[in-house]
């Protein structure tokens, strides 16, 4: 089976695919700040830790990895990436508000209140906040509301 076939055969499975990224990370200089700050915003989400490697990296997913905090490996301070932003899709309108309240709760910071995007109004519904340190996020729902 060649890749061509490979993706098309995957790409008519009736399960909902998704593409990449395998998992995302951010960089953190306080480990432990930076977990208290994600493990309440993804408990928006029902994600908790799947993975923590002390003074090292923090990970979270449903089952397996999906996003990290995590110290730079070559020692150097985290840094924020010029143009780098992390978005997470939500199953609901009320759940992006919710993620929303909860990161600037938690002490991260307003980048764009909720609402709908686009020229009329009618794109995706998105709420953009940075973490403590800085990192851009997204949060968003395109279409209808899952049940």
């Amino acid at each position: 089976m060649n890749q061509v076939t490979a993706i098309r055969d995957r790409a008519t499975q009736p399960e909902k695919v998704r593409g990449l990224p395998g998992h995302s990370t951010v960089g953190t200089n306080d480990l432990d700040a930076a977990g208290e700050f994600y493990d309440r915003l993804f408990a928006v989400f029902g994600i908790g830790r799947v993975l923590v490697q002390p003074n090292r990296a923090v990970y979270y997913g449903h089952r397996t990895l999906e996003f990290g905090v995590v110290k730079p490996f070559n020692g150097h301070p985290a840094t924020l990436g010029n143009g780098g932003m992390v978005a997470f899709e939500a199953r609901s309108r009320s759940q992006v508000n919710e993620a929303y309240s909860v990161a600037l709760a938690a002490g991260g910071s307003d980048e764009g209140a909720p609402g709908s995007r686009g020229e009329n109004g009618d794109g995706p519904y998105c709420a953009y906040f940075r973490d403590p340190e800085g990192n851009k996020f997204l949060v968003f729902r395109s279409g209808p509301d899952e049940a």
